[in-house]
């Protein structure tokens, strides 16, 4: 979704952990004071991140580039401090998500498939549609695209709040895995920073690139696990390096070179 709203859109988000946040939280919520089933408190976190991202965009719509990218962050980090002194989630000390009846690890891994894998068919389809050939050309220009007939504005806001939705439940699948949810740790910058490096090194305005990126990503994190220190370091340095010998991320380098594309958006 990150990519989709950076790499695809022009939209710099630099908040997405807002939506991360708010999804997880309504999980936790829904199912531990409402006794909703977990699976629906999944949807709801989604909607409830529909609903985050239409008030946002009310106001961070009016900027542009990094301004947009500043404007996402403050709202993440308002949020941050908004749940940490929010006595009704019991403030910074977090909550353990227990719903009634818990859900299996093997319904936790397929819904976490269903959606890595959806969300994958989701970008290839939107951006082979017309739509998305409007969010291609309003990133590469505002001004000419407008021209051309493409709604800017009811483009980047459909684009926003579908990456609003998925993030929000993936961010509720996640948190039903971790079983514990923290302000300090849903609304963390961190997020952005994970984003970032995992979509930079895969290749940023691809749809590949994500898949290589997390993949790397995770195995990365898990050989450096031992050495916490020095973890975020040693991706930095990582990241630097494909920067410097591959700008446009292992997938858009090999896109580049080899003219070689699994999942194309171009239209025939």
């Amino acid at each position: 979704m990150w990519n989709l709203l950076t790499g695809y859109s022009g939209l710099l988000s630099l908040g997405q952990q807002a939506f991360i946040g708010v999804g997880g939280y309504a999980v936790a919520v829904m199912s531990n004071y409402h006794g909703i089933y977990i699976w629906l408190s999944v949807l709801l976190g989604g909607l409830f991140s529909v609903l985050l991202a239409l008030f946002m965009s009310l106001f961070i719509f009016r900027m542009r580039g990094i301004y947009f990218g500043i404007g996402t962050w403050v709202f993440a980090e308002t949020l941050l401090i908004w749940f940490s002194n929010w006595k009704y989630v019991r403030y910074g000390m977090g909550l353990f998500i227990k719903p009634t009846p818990p859900p299996s690890m093997p319904e936790v891994y397929y819904a976490a498939f269903i959606i890595g894998v959806g969300s994958v068919v989701l970008v290839y389809s939107l951006l082979r549609s017309k739509l998305g050939l409007g969010l291609m050309a309003m990133r590469d220009d505002d001004a000419v695209s407008e021209t051309m007939g493409v709604e800017v504005f009811r483009s980047k806001l459909y684009c926003f709040l579908l990456a609003a939705f998925v993030t929000g439940a993936a961010a509720g699948v996640l948190y039903i895995f971790q079983v514990f949810i923290q302000p300090y740790r849903a609304f963390a910058i961190d997020w952005t920073v994970k984003l970032v490096f995992i979509v930079v090194i895969g290749g940023i305005g691809t749809i590949e690139g994500p898949i290589a990126g997390s993949i790397i990503f995770v195995l990365l994190s898990q050989t450096l696990a031992e050495y916490c220190s020095v973890s975020m370091l040693v991706l930095g340095a990582i990241a630097i390096g494909v920067i410097l010998i591959a700008p446009k991320g292992i997938m858009g380098t090999l896109q580049e070179k080899l003219g070689f594309e699994i999942l194309s958006p171009r239209r025939k």
